[in-house]
């Protein structure tokens, strides 16, 4: 059955966290199945995270394009920009790099529910105007995996292995200083935040990498080269 935002806090074994919205607020992004669900339904949620701008989305993309498996965004699941229960960080605005920027609750409810009824409607994320600007229905089929990609994705590892949804979990990472290149060319092409801020942010981010690849890992994640998790894609597909 759908695992319902109850039971997915009942399975943390903790209070919920500042970010995670309540099972009654609007910003939740849970739905109702609209289906019953699927038999044998079982571990086919892949978890991808990794820095931001390690090639998460492109790994991703490529394996879609591959396989058919569908992408659940889970930067869509973010906070709009004026929430009052957004964290500050150094840089004296929202710390988007904070996972209680986060709602780790309608995430796994949606990824829950896409696996056991094969459809469920996400969040779109509009990351320049730090809101949500509408939803978008996906659809899964019985022999897919479902790709849970996003800088937070490892938050939900321990959750998703308890329901039996996890499949597997990567950290995709690669040299810090390709990565900060990267990034801060696809936040100036996409308009992302003014020049200055990201130019600062990335910085950061390439100071504090070291240490979210580590956190990542004890929270289950593998580290891995965008290449070697594509090969442990094709393992999976063979299954």
């Amino acid at each position: 059955m759908v695992v319902p935002v109850q039971l997915v806090r009942a399975t943390t074994g903790c209070p919920r966290r500042a970010g995670v919205p309540p099972n009654d607020s609007p910003r939740s992004s849970t739905r109702s199945a609209r289906s019953r669900p699927r038999e044998g339904a079982a571990a086919r949620v892949v978890v991808v995270c990794g820095p931001s701008g390690a090639g998460k989305s492109r790994l991703c993309e490529r394996l879609t394009q591959r396989h058919g498996w569908p992408i659940v965004r889970l930067d869509d699941f973010y906070l709009d920009g004026d929430d009052p229960r957004l964290p500050i960080g150094q840089l004296g605005i929202p710390d988007w790099d904070d996972p209680a920027s986060w709602d780790l609750v309608g995430a796994v409810a949606v990824l829950a529910e896409l696996v056991h009824t094969g459809s469920a409607r996400l969040p779109v994320y509009d990351i320049s105007a730090s809101r949500r600007v509408g939803e978008h229905e996906l659809q899964a089929r019985p022999t897919d995996y479902v790709l849970a990609e996003g800088i937070f994705a490892a938050e939900a590892i321990a959750v998703l292995r308890q329901e039996g949804l996890l499949a597997d979990a990567w950290c995709v990472c690669r040299d810090p200083r390709l990565t900060f290149w990267l990034r801060l060319a696809r936040d100036l092409r996409e308009h992302r935040k003014p020049p200055l801020t990201l130019w600062r942010r990335g910085l950061l981010l390439k100071r504090q990498e070291p240490e979210v690849i580590a956190r990542q890992r004890r929270l289950g994640a593998t580290p891995l080269t965008p290449r070697r998790a594509e090969s442990r894609a094709e393992a999976l597909a063979r299954r």
